[in-house]
């Protein structure tokens, strides 16, 4: 099947999930790996190889992506969930195929390391990613909402900031001193408040829908 073409400066619902539903993150070990891979694989030429980038300490690597930082993204991410079976993102595409090769280099890399990681073969997701047009700024805003709602509704917490792996913690400014993955000031003005309301006014439907979803398929 012939690739399709994703157009520079649009931004993009990405998603894949792992074969057969497989829980493929266990671990606080393995969030942080995709995040490190998310981080690393954004930059257009990351200038050093994955595997030194990772032993180096939390204030080394902000320094590398200060200093690299003139060399550009492939794709900007707006916003991300990492769910136990499958990964949401918001991507801008900044350069000529930037989220096929940030898709392909992370989710290959994460296969990789889950594989040595478990003495396994083989492929580890379903098919080629999967993507949807943003086509406008409203849409984006609520789709932000979706995707930081997915452990909420999935019943893994109570709360969308107590999931770690995912942009919210990023919107709700908590935790900046770490390195920022998300590029969303570029396209959306947040009010950390305003938006914190937004997200939660929406829990319980966002739960039923769910829930619905799951008793037709049931």
């Amino acid at each position: 099947m012939r690739e399709q073409s994703l157009v520079n400066d649009m931004v993009y619902h990405v998603f894949s999930r792992s074969i057969a539903g497989y829980k493929i993150f266990n671990t606080d070990i393995d969030f942080s790996r995709i995040l490190e891979v998310m981080m690393y694989y954004k930059k257009e030429k990351p200038g050093i190889p994955f595997s030194r980038y990772t032993r180096l300490i939390e204030d080394r690597k902000t320094d590398y992506f200060k200093l690299h930082r003139e060399k550009g993204n492939v794709v900007d991410i707006i916003a991300y969930c990492i769910m136990p079976t499958h990964v949401h993102f918001i991507l801008k595409q900044i350069k000529e195929r930037g989220i096929s090769v940030f898709m392909n280099n992370v989710l290959n890399s994460y296969t990789r390391y889950f594989n040595t990681k478990h003495e396994r073969k083989g492929p580890l997701w379903e098919s080629r990613f999967k993507n949807v047009l943003v086509e406008n700024d409203e849409y984006l805003l609520h789709l932000t909402r979706y995707v930081h709602l997915n452990p909420v509704t999935s019943m893994l917490v109570a709360e969308p900031e107590l999931w770690p792996a995912s942009s919210y913690r990023e919107y709700l400014g908590i935790d900046t001193a770490k390195n920022r993955i998300c590029e969303y000031d570029k396209l959306l003005e947040i009010d950390a408040d305003e938006y914190k309301t937004f997200v939660n006014d929406r829990i319980s439907y966002q739960k039923e829908l769910h829930r619905i979803k799951t008793l037709m398929l049931e």
